[in-house]
């Protein structure tokens, strides 16, 4: 089973601002679903955003 991290997670371990993140979700850069309130991402997505791939 994968792990899901929450955009506050991703924004930590990316070093960038939450906001960002947020934007990303919002421009569909980032992969992301939505568990009631919650945005989460998955670890596969996570490492393709560490190979430096947005899009």
């Amino acid at each position: 089973m994968e792990n899901y991290y929450t955009p506050k997670e991703i924004s930590d371990k990316l070093k960038l601002n939450i906001r960002t993140i947020y934007k990303w979700i919002r421009e569909e850069k980032i992969n992301a679903v939505k568990l009631g309130d919650v945005w989460r991402i998955s670890e596969s997505e996570l490492q393709r955003l560490l190979k430096g791939e947005t899009e």
